[in-house]
């Protein structure tokens, strides 16, 4: 045997002699931890849901503002967008002329009512002289007649009388209504024309209308919820920079037809506006309610996965197993998840670690809470 054979050989059995001593066993790696999740129960409360709509808001009232006499404008009363009470003066046109007239309506009238008690009292005179046969029955007839023709020119003038006071009334623009003026359109020393001039506009304030519009499928869910009719139902409404729905009010009515070429119907609601923040043409989302409060299953969306077009809730038993629940989701309820089935309320739900989620795998769990 050569002196390399001799020294591969010492070694083998050096090695078998060291492996004996060890056991002659294989070390094993550390089994892997179970994922970390964090659970917590559903929350279970009363919720309502609500459909969403755009629209604007529209003044109850809007007015223009004309003039019902032709005249010489001498007064503006107000200050342009000046909220404005019902009664209060806004224009007024020259008086003079209508004083004038007023006057000798005045005169008129006094001059029909004097001739018709000399008529009267002509023909009471006459009427005894008849039977005497001092005055003929055509004479009488005659003053009859006259007596008649002075009652007729007296409703006359009292009827010209009248329009006299009108016209002279409608020398002084007042507002209608409460609420807020435009700009003044016409200055001072303009000849305004009756029924024709546009003075200013006035709209009032509180409240104030919101009006949007609603599909076919919309009208028949209310109206098949609401058989006896839709108004009353609660609305609230947030402004284009806002997050929250601040401004609430209550359903009016649906229009009486559904447009052939949207196919849309016409929704209108009130809205309170004692502030006078809100103004016509200002842009708005709606929110209506759209049937009775339920006590509903709420979850963030933090804890809903997906699995192609399904949507998942992961449940942990109480072996720590996870278990995929198919559902259903509502819409969100203060920044909540609506479940609308696939879940019972009392489960134990995975709400932070989802991804690591696998169903039929055991996990250590944290408890964790989403409630505000």
């Amino acid at each position: 045997m050569s002196s390399n054979t001799r020294l591969y050989a010492s070694l083998a059995l050096f090695g078998s002699i060291f492996l004996a001593s060890c056991g002659g066993e294989t070390a094993q790696a550390p089994a892997a931890a179970p994922p970390l999740v964090t659970v917590a129960k559903p929350l279970v409360k009363t919720v309502s849901d609500w459909d969403d709509f755009v629209g604007r808001f529209e003044a109850v009232e809007h007015v223009e503002l004309r003039p019902r006499v032709s005249g010489y404008l001498v007064e503006v009363g107000f200050e342009d967008g000046a909220v404005v009470q019902a009664g209060d003066l806004l224009f007024r046109i020259d008086p003079r002329p209508f004083e004038a007239s007023l006057n000798e309506a005045t005169s008129r009238v006094r001059s029909m009512q004097t001739r018709l008690d000399n008529s009267r009292s002509e023909l009471e005179r006459a009427r005894g002289l008849v039977e005497l046969q001092a005055v003929s029955q055509e004479e009488f007839d005659t003053l009859n007649a006259a007596a008649l023709s002075a009652e007729s020119d007296l409703e006359g003038a009292r009827a010209a009388l009248r329009t006299a006071e009108l016209n002279l009334e409608y020398t002084r623009i007042t507002a209608p209504v409460a609420g807020r003026m435009s700009w003044s359109r016409m200055d001072v020393g303009n000849t305004v024309k009756a029924d024709d001039t546009l003075l200013s506009t006035l709209v009032s304030v509180d409240p104030i209308h919101f009006s949007f519009q609603g599909s076919e499928a919309v009208y028949l869910q209310y109206k098949r919820q609401n058989p006896d009719g839709v108004a009353g139902a609660p609305v609230r409404i947030r402004l284009q920079d806002e997050t929250e729905y601040a401004w609430n009010g209550s359903l009016e009515f649906f229009d009486n037809a559904i447009s052939a070429g949207s196919g849309t119907i016409r929704g209108r609601a009130l809205v309170e506006n004692a502030e006078g923040f809100l103004v016509p043409g200002m842009f708005g989302h709606l929110q209506l309610q759209a049937a009775a409060s339920y006590e509903g299953i709420l979850l963030p969306d933090t804890a809903i996965g997906t699995r192609g077009a399904q949507r998942l809730a992961y449940v942990v038993d109480s072996d720590m197993v996870v278990q995929a629940r198919t559902v259903e989701l509502g819409p969100l309820h203060e920044g909540l998840r609506v479940i609308r089935s696939g879940l019972q309320g009392d489960e134990t739900v995975i709400i932070d670690g989802i991804q690591r989620a696998i169903p039929g795998i055991t996990v250590q769990t944290v408890p964790g809470s989403f409630e505000d």
